[in-house]
């Protein structure tokens, strides 16, 4: 068998990660023809198909995801050698890709920017906005953001963001009109945007805690989002009631577009945290983002 070249399995490790010859030819930098061609090379060589595809899909054969496995630690192997010649250089160069809600890009990310890009010209950062729960391996990201409420034990974590509340509100004119609630339960009788969870596909409940007092409510909900930023927009526009991160409202609560109720009710919980593989090597790169964005002790 004639040994395939590292850019064909590269293309491998990028479809079979991507789940998408399009998506991983953007990853790549080519045509999504040319990645089509590259794979189909590689499994001419090799004489097993790696991947099934259809119109819809792309997914790895059973032979492809004992290859997938083999190769992604090795091409871990391969980045951290190159990116160990950034100890030659001025400072640390690389693309670095992660992927978080939106809350979290706003709170944790943003604020940074300026400075990662006045002091580290060198690096590049994607971030993907994200609501589920992706598998930040196989999708070939460096690394994930989510409330510490919802990390995996495999992997290592940095603190973001100080514990965080919600802010049950609204804008006067709802309140207005249909009175404000002073107790958790009163929001049954209440129209409440409703928050649907893009990893499971349930419906959030909202918690609510008061001292010893732990209980959640399905709320009845005549609009239901998976995006904060609708749910904010949403709230502004009279809807009903919105369930948000307290920095998301704190400006239109300041200019009094919207009001808060129940606050009582909203305890501190776990902020966000930056999550990445418990692996021996991580890039320059990879370590400056992280320093830059973990939260001052």
């Amino acid at each position: 068998m004639k040994k395939p070249e590292l850019s064909g399995l590269a293309a491998f490790v990028a479809i079979a990660s991507e789940r998408s010859f399009r998506r991983a030819a953007a990853r790549l930098g080519v045509t999504p023809p040319t990645l089509t061609h590259t794979l189909r090379e590689l499994e001419a060589q090799v004489g097993i198909r790696l991947l099934n595809r259809t119109t819809r899909n792309v997914s790895p054969t059973e032979a492809g995801e004992h290859l997938l496995a083999q190769l992604v630690p090795a091409f871990t192997d391969i980045d951290a050698a190159l990116d160990s010649l950034n100890a030659f250089r001025d400072g640390p160069r690389g693309l670095v890709r992660i992927n978080a809600p939106r809350s979290a890009i706003e709170l944790a990310i943003v604020p940074h920017l300026g400075r990662l890009a006045s002091e580290y010209p060198g690096i590049t950062l994607e971030v993907v906005a994200d609501e589920g729960f992706t598998n930040i391996v196989e999708q070939g990201f460096d690394a994930g953001i989510r409330l510490g409420e919802d990390l995996h034990n495999d992997m290592r974590a940095v603190r973001l963001t100080p514990d965080l509340r919600f802010a049950i509100v609204a804008t006067p004119d709802y309140f207005q009109r249909h009175g404000e609630p002073t107790h958790p339960q009163d929001l049954l009788q209440h129209r409440c945007i409703g928050w649907r969870k893009a990893s499971s596909g349930e419906r959030y409940k909202w918690a609510f805690q008061q001292g010893e007092q732990r209980f959640s409510v399905a709320v009845n909900s005549p609009l239901i989002v998976d995006d904060a930023r609708l749910l904010l927009q949403a709230a502004l526009a009279h809807v009903g009631i919105a369930f948000a991160i307290e920095q998301e409202v704190e400006e239109h609560l300041a200019s009094g577009r919207l009001r808060r109720v129940l606050a009582d009710w909203c305890a501190p919980f776990p902020g966000f945290y930056l999550y990445y593989p418990n692996r021996r090597n991580h890039s320059v790169a990879l370590s400056t983002v992280i320093e830059l964005l973990r939260l001052p002790t």
